[in-house]
Formats: C-alpha cells, structure tokens, sequence
C-alpha cells in the first residue's frame, strides 16, 4: 500500500482509570515504583515489549483487559498513586533558586525515550529528577531525535551491527508544545539560503518540564528534516546543524515560551552556541560587545565531561563562516572578535572549539569530579596562559546518581524499613544511612537479584544466538550460562580503547587459572561503541574473540544492548563492579555508583569518581595513582595489580561464608560502602551544590547589570593595563629559619582610575607538593610591601605580579608578572 500518513487513535480510558493518562505523561512514574507496577499490572508481556513505555501500552492493550480490572481493588490504586503524584508536584510549587535553562544534547530518563548514548544522557537524565525532587526552578532543553540512538546487534562473529529505529511521539509520553493561540509552535534558526523551521516536545520529569526541538517538520526540506533524526550523527557539518539547532534554537524556544531564564547551563560544549545568540539579543538591545560578552558570561555554567581530547567538538573555520557568516555582523564585532571566542590552535590549523566558545561564553566551569577538574585546569591552560595552572576558573561538582532511579524498589522497601523514615526525604544525608541493620533479609535480597540478573542474561544470549542461527547444541548451552551461586562481576560502559575492557586477558595464563580456581567467578560485560568509533568496535569484538579462544564462554558473557533497562540488571545483580579506565581518563564514572547502591562492591583503577570514593574499607582499588611512561606499561602494571586484588583479596573474601549463608567480612565492607557511597554520591547532593551555583550566577547576573558602566570603563582601560611596569625588590634564594620572607614593589606607569579599585600587587607562593598561596601586598611609602611566613617547612618558589580581578567575580583575571 502507497502510505498517505500516519493516524494514531488514543484510548478511551472507562472513567475510574481515566487517571492512567496523566501518570502516562509525566515520568515521575519512572523512578516511583507503586506507578510503574500500575502499568506493568495491566499487560506485563506487553510492558516489557514496549521496554516499559506506558504510553504505548495504554494504545495497544485490549479494552477488555481494562474493564476486566474494573471490578478490582485497582481503579482505587490508580486514585492513590494518582494523589501521590499530584501532592508531589503540589509541593514543588514554590520554586527554589532562580530561572535556570539545562541545555543538553542529550537525555536518558527512561530506556522507553531512547535520546541517550549513555553516560552523559543518564546523568542528564539523573540532574534534572534530583531537580525535580528537590524543587528546583529549572527547564530543560535538547533534542528529540526521531530515530533515537542504536540498537546493538552482535553478529555470530562477534561485531557490532546498529539498528535505528523509527519513534512516533504520539506513542511516547511526549505532549506538542503550542503557542498562545493553540497552534504548533515554531521557531526559525538561518542556515545557509534558507531558514530551518523547528518545533518542540515537552516531557514532564515530575515538576521539571523539558523541551526536546524537532526538524521533521512538513515546512522543512528532506535533508533538514533529518537534522534531528539520530543522536550523534556522523560527519562535522551534520554536528553543527544539530548544535546550531540546540543552541540557537533553543535560546530561540525559550523566548518564544516567554520564558526568560536568569542562568544557562551548559551539559558539554554541544549547545555553546546559546552564548552567540544571547550576544545577539544583547547587541540587538543596545549593549556594546565586550560589555554583551560580560553579561552573557556572568549568568553562564559550563560542565565539561571529557579529558578525551576528541570528546571535544571542533569544526573548521570554514565550515564556521558557511553556517555562522551572517551571524558576526549582528554581534557588534567582526569575524576574528567571534572566532577568538572558539579558536584553537591544532598542528593541522585552526579550528572553532566549542568547549572554548562554552568557557570563553561562562564564568562559572566544573569538571565531573575532584581530579578531573585537575585534569581540566591543565587540559584548558591555554585559554589563561598568565595565570597559573591551579587558578584556571575550573572547579568540579563531582557526580551523582538519582537514588530511586536506580536503587531496586525491594532494596527500596528494605532500606526503609532498616534505615527509617527519614532517609527516603533526605538520601544525601549520611545520618540517615543506619547500615548497621542490613543482614540476612539484605543477602536474600541480593541473592534473588543476582539470579534474575542471570536469567536475563541466558534470554539474551539465548535470542542472539537463535537470530545468528546458532546449532541447537549452542542453544541448549546459552540456558545454563553462568552459576546463580557464583561471585558475579559485572563490567557495562561504552567501548571505547582508553576504558580497557580487555585488561582481564593481558595475561591469558593467568586469568584462566583465576576463572578455573577453587574460588568460581564469572564476568558479564555489556556496552556500545559509537557507530564511527572504528577502534572501540574493534575492541567490542576482540573482547569476544578473546573469551572463545580461551574457551571461556560459560564464565565471561557479552550481553549485546545496553541500555538503562540493561545497566538496571547489571548494576542491581552484581556482586562486584569492575572498572578499568587507563588513569586520568575517566572524567567521573557513575555506574560504580548505582552498583554501589545495591550491595556490589566497587572494583575500579583509581580515577574519576573512585579517587575519592575510595577509603581502603568500602571496596577495591586496582593499582595507585601513579602514572606510567608508556600506555603499555601502565596496562602491564595495572593487569596484574588486577589478577592480584582478585586472588588475594575479592574472592577470599566473598568466600569467607559464615553459617547464615554470606561472609561477614563481605557485608561489613558493603555496610560501609553503602554509608560512605549512597548519601554523598547521590545526584540530590550534587544538584544541591549545583543550586548554589545557580544562586551565584544570578548574582552575578544581577551583579553584572548593574555595574554596566563600570565594566565598559574597565575594558576601555585594560589596554593600558598590559602597558604597566612591576619592579621588585625580593631576596632572590633564601633559606628561612623562622623569619618571614619580605618583599617590595613599585607599579611603573599610570594607573588609569577605572582600575584602581580592582588592582593588587601579589606574592605568589607555591610548595613543591602543590599547595598555592596569594598575599596581596599592602600599599606602603608610594610602593607595596608584605611578606610571607611559610606554614610548614619545606622547598617553595615565588614570584611577584600585578593582578586585575573582575568586578563581578571578583577572581583574578589579568596578571601582569614581574
């Protein structure tokens, strides 16, 4: 048949269930376990077919099975959870904090909305329920990708095959956003001799609403409307128009909802481009362009995820001028003033970063965790070449994981019952954490999850092998994989080579002797290597190619599809989680943490979250912090550090079973990582710091506003500033025996009055270990003295400048050194 359209008929719901579609339509339903049951309640073969969408089901179930419930306790369940929900958002009523935009390419709330790749998504996901959860005033805004993300396939040899598949909205728990007079809503973003049309979704998050921008429109042309077709399509020119589409037309939705939000946040460098079109609308209004540059990064947060060079998008300049051209003449600058915001220096030319446009654009930035926002000061040095590294305008918010996301509603119910009342409205306050409780009812608990872990594992297999063809021979053996009783070490995360999925096999020899010992241990990897990632791919099946030859199949399985569904199992069944990231390159790592939650044990290299997670008592840390001269020594050093944690340490103890079934040693070291792990690395304590920067944005919003005037004085004065002298008098080498070291200086040149106020003259002092300390000189005979008492001995350097701090953050940001 020739198709002319596409029609959706909605249910009509009999009246005492009416109450179904407005759980449908709001995704709290996803991490409340009384609702989902609802649902899952009315067809469960269905629920699962439909990976839990109840939109979707309420469009396919049988009517008859709907009036069959009606003469059942069930229509008043509905009105319960339904009240449940409705106080919930009552609550949230009065916002906390101001009007905050979220901009991110990409979200995972549910393995139903599949517009995630993974950890980025989850986390985005996890930010905006603890938003909701705690109140917050925040939006979000990113993209509906019409054919979602990847499937994953694996094919008999092992390789990865991805499968896109269509999403209807009408079939998701998507509402059309529309304007004041009730029509679709549109907004245009120019592109290169036409105008992109774009509307939006909203999907509710409990009180959170966000925004999710469409191409696949009828206005558009074919090639347009597939701009948002699939999350992280290949090719540069195909990124940017996505970019351009969350960034531009996302400032561009948000005007048009009348909302008018008093911070940005920036999820990656992918929506950057919202700090050009707030230039624009500054510039349209009057504002000059260093001053427009002032108040668009006043009001900014920056979240860089990714010490991976390539995480970092970057496109030609030429690429810039085709799409972006038409854009410098409306910000009160020229092309090289806009590109300067983006540029970056490669061996091959020069190109527009975007986590250089998102910096460039905020001033306030954090990494992901406690070293990577280490890594980033040094990684994004260059942007500040005269500060030092330790005063890059980069700090972290180490990540967390939405609790009832991803905490196993029965743990849930036997969590409450041991821990209290109070833990479930306060799970990032350690007090609440009574671990001590936690015992046998806790190990039945575990021990059923790891067997319903395993029985999906053998399903899964079980198909892959039927749609490969597999011999009923290798049938039969996919429905006894792996041991129900056996140590369960789980491994899930994207494939990429820096994150050494096949560490386990650097020496063959020696892990089989581990998985063939007196102690039984099998592994279940999971994890999708991008589409274009060539080398991840190729490692993905050299993993599989590694465990038939050594003949390892009924120990170690590979579970193709991962997604959040999946990662729920693994986390949720695992005795220990593994992660082996060659150091410093895992910015933070959040699937430790949702295993964590659940009982398992963190088996991890220290890096990313783990470095500061770790406390010798609450799991296991693979090797230290040392970093190797080459990739393969460190790989070397790392592999057998591994085999070492495992024989001497993992499975002696998890063996160490006690009468009631379970090893008191084990439990004692999951009590106190379940204590130190579940409050802090939660996302409620995350967002909760993330309030307070949201706070400290809008005061320097505000802040910024109203010293207008100020700040055009100051930038039409800091030439003048990079004209002026420091001459010094200093000791040079000196060994102090109680005394202090005392300096003098004197400023050669004219200071301009517009910088008086925020001028200093400062000793820098820094320890060898790392410690830095800034003492600013006092004014003293025409000149500046001070002096500086080392706090404890040791070898320290110093140094003298002369440093601007910025009005509105008060941070130093132009030095001058002596």
């Amino acid at each position: 048949m020739r198709t002319l359209g596409h029609i959706t008929a909605m249910p009509e719901l009999p009246e005492p269930l009416q109450g179904l579609r407005e759980l449908a339509y709001n995704l709290w339903w996803s991490w409340n376990k009384e609702a989902a049951e609802l649902f899952q309640e009315v067809d469960p073969a269905l629920w699962k077919r439909f990976r839990g969408n109840p939109v979707k089901l309420l469009l396919e179930v049988d009517p008859a099975r709907l009036e069959g419930l009606l003469g059942t306790g069930y229509p008043a369940r509905v009105q319960g959870v339904l009240q449940a929900l409705r106080a919930y958002l009552e609550e949230r009523k009065q916002k906390k904090g101001p009007l905050t935009a979220y901009f991110s390419a990409e979200y995972g709330f549910h393995s139903s909305l599949p517009i995630y790749a993974g950890g980025l998504g989850v986390l985005a996901g996890d930010h905006v329920k603890a938003a909701s959860d705690l109140g917050l005033n925040l939006v979000g805004v990113g993209i509906f990708y019409h054919e979602g993300y990847f499937h994953q396939r694996l094919s008999k040899e092992g390789a990865q095959v991805e499968v896109y598949e269509p999403l209807h909205p009408e079939e998701l728990p998507l509402l059309p956003v529309q304007d004041r007079e009730g029509k679709p809503l549109r907004v245009g973003v120019e592109f290169p001799g036409r105008t992109v049309w774009l509307g939006a979704y909203r999907v509710q998050v409990g009180a959170v609403p966000v925004y999710l921008l469409t191409a696949d429109l009828p206005e558009n042309a074919p090639e347009d409307r597939a701009i948002t077709a699939r999350l992280y399509a290949p090719g540069l020119e195909m990124r940017l128009k996505q970019e351009m589409i969350l960034g531009i037309g996302g400032m561009r939705l948000l005007r048009a909802l009348g909302l008018a939000p008093e911070v940005f946040h920036m999820n990656e460098g992918h929506s950057a481009f919202l700090g050009l079109e707030r230039l624009r609308e500054l510039v349209a209004e009057g504002h000059p362009f260093p001053l427009a540059l002032e108040l668009v990064r006043a009001g900014a947060l920056f979240t860089t995820h990714t010490p991976v060079p390539a995480g970092h998008d970057a496109f030609p300049l030429e690429l810039l001028d085709q799409y972006l051209g038409h854009f410098w003449e409306k910000l009160g600058t020229d092309r090289e003033g806009v590109l300067a915001l983006g540029l970056e220096e490669k061996p091959w030319g020069r190109v527009f970063s975007m986590s250089n446009l998102a910096l460039k654009t905020s001033a306030q930035a954090n990494g992901v965790s406690c070293l990577h926002g280490e890594v980033s000061r040094r990684m994004f040095h260059h942007l500040w070449p005269d500060l030092l590294p330790e005063e890059v305008p980069i700090g972290h918010v180490t990540n967390g994981v939405h609790t009832w996301t991803f905490l196993h509603p029965r743990l849930r119910r036997h969590y409450a019952e041991v821990f209290g009342p109070e833990w479930q409205k306060r799970p990032e306050d350690p007090a609440t954490w009574k671990v001590e409780g936690l015992g046998e009812e806790f190990w039945r608990i575990h021990k059923e999850l790891r067997a319903e872990l395993i029985r999906e594992v053998r399903q899964r297999v079980y198909e892959e092998r039927r749609r490969n063809g597999e011999s009923p021979g290798r049938l039969r053996e996919a429905e006894r994989l792996l041991d129900p009783e056996a140590l369960t070490i789980g491994f899930a995360r994207r494939f990429a080579t820096y994150k050494r999925a096949v560490l386990l096999f650097k020496d063959p020899e020696r892990l089989a002797k581990i998985l063939r010992g007196p102690y039984p241990v099998q592994f279940v990897f999971a994890g999708k290597a991008h589409p274009k990632d060539e080398p991840g791919k190729a490692y993905l099946q050299e993993l599989i190619g590694r465990i038939r030859e050594l003949g390892l199949e009924d120990r170690m399985v590979v579970v193709e599809d991962y997604d959040m569904y999946l990662a729920r199992l693994l986390v949720q069944g695992s005795d220990v989680w593994l992660n082996t990231p060659r150091r410093p390159m895992e910015a933070s790592g959040t699937s430790g943490m949702k295993a964590a939650l659940n009982g398992a044990l963190n088996l991890s290299v220290l890096d990313g979250w783990w470095a500061e997670a770790f406390n010798g008592k609450n799991g296991f840390a693979i090797g230290d912090d040392r970093v190797y001269e080459s990739d393969e020594a460190q790989d070397m050093a790392d592999a057998q550090a591994l085999y070492d944690v495992l024989e001497s340490q993992v499975l002696p103890l998890f063996y160490a079973k006690g009468p009631e079934g379970y090893s008191a040693s084990w439990l004692a070291m999951i009590h106190e990582s379940l204590r130190t792990v579940g409050p802090y690395f939660s996302a409620a304590r995350m967002v909760g710091e993330y309030l307070a920067l949201y706070q400290r944005g809008a005061e320097m919003a505000r802040r910024a506003l109203g010293a207008a005037e100020t700040l055009e004085a100051l930038h039409q004065a800091l030439p003048a500033f990079f004209a002026l002298g420091l001459r010094v008098e200093a000791p040079g080498h000196l060994t102090l025996n109680g005394e202090p070291l005392r300096v003098r200086a004197w400023v050669e040149g004219e200071v301009p009055e517009a910088l008086r106020p925020f001028l200093e003259v400062q000793l820098v002092v820094k320890r060898s270990t790392g410690e830095l300390e800034v003492v600013p000189l006092a004014p003293s005979h025409g000149g500046y003295e001070g002096s500086f008492r080392p706090p404890r001995p040791g070898s320290y350097t110093y140094g003298m400048r002369l440093a601007l701090k910025h009005p509105v953050t008060g941070r130093v940001t132009w030095v001058r050194w002596a």
